[in-house]
């Protein structure tokens, strides 16, 4: 599903990255530093459009105009694999709320189940970065995203930024919330019939954190 909201980047050393990510011989810390490399690069591009603020300075030599980010920036991960993407982006905005919201996939319908949300009772801020690495079969995306709509954060104000995506998961978003901007390192083709990226990741909440091995999130 074609559409000028959704950007994959293409990138040689996010390429690298991922492949290494991919590896099951890749260990936790390996991962970690991984999955926060690009979020990152993901971070700088999916923020080149962010109004700016100027202001009047002094260096050492003489006066210069700067500029400062405008919109106060919230971030939303999704529990507990988005955490993993993080630390990137507060490097980037140090002075970032952090709203987390967690789901999970219920067993037998498979369907997203949210657990747990630490939004205020009103928005404060005015730009949402949605972090979560995996976008399976885009059921936990499509969660997150009702709830920030239902919070008050129109869709045009939300990025959703994402290591990962299967094909299908990618265009059930896309078909649920046509306005929001999507960022993505690469997009797989094919899910598995029990809704897992293949190749893809891995559980990576599981690969982040190095506990038992489950299943990939929805």
């Amino acid at each position: 599903m074609p559409s000028d909201k959704v950007h994959v980047l293409a990138h040689p050393i996010v390429n690298a990255r991922l492949s290494k990510l991919r590896q099951t011989t890749t260990n936790s810390k390996e991962f970690r530093e991984g999955i926060h490399d690009i979020s990152l690069i993901l971070g700088i591009e999916a923020s080149r459009d962010l109004e700016e603020a100027t202001f009047k300075g002094d260096t050492p030599v003489g006066p210069f105009t700067g500029s400062v980010i405008k919109p106060n920036i919230g971030l939303t991960p999704i529990l507990r694999a988005g955490m993993g993407m993080t630390d990137a982006l507060l490097n980037l905005f140090p002075a970032a709320s952090v709203y987390h919201l967690g789901i999970y996939r219920e067993k037998v319908s498979l369907q997203p189940v949210e657990y747990y949300s630490k939004l205020p009772p009103n928005p404060t801020v005015d730009q949402v970065f949605l972090l979560d690495p995996l976008i399976a079969t885009g059921g936990t995306a499509c969660a997150a995203m009702h709830m920030l709509i239902e919070w008050g954060i129109s869709v045009n104000k939300i990025k959703l930024l994402c290591v990962l995506s299967s094909q299908d998961g990618l265009n059930r978003v896309q078909a649920e919330f046509p306005g929001v901007e999507i960022w993505v390192a690469a997009v797989d083709q094919h899910l598995t019939p029990n809704g897992l990226i293949s190749p893809g990741l891995g559980d990576t909440g599981d690969r982040l954190y190095n506990t038992v091995k489950g299943s990939e999130k929805v």
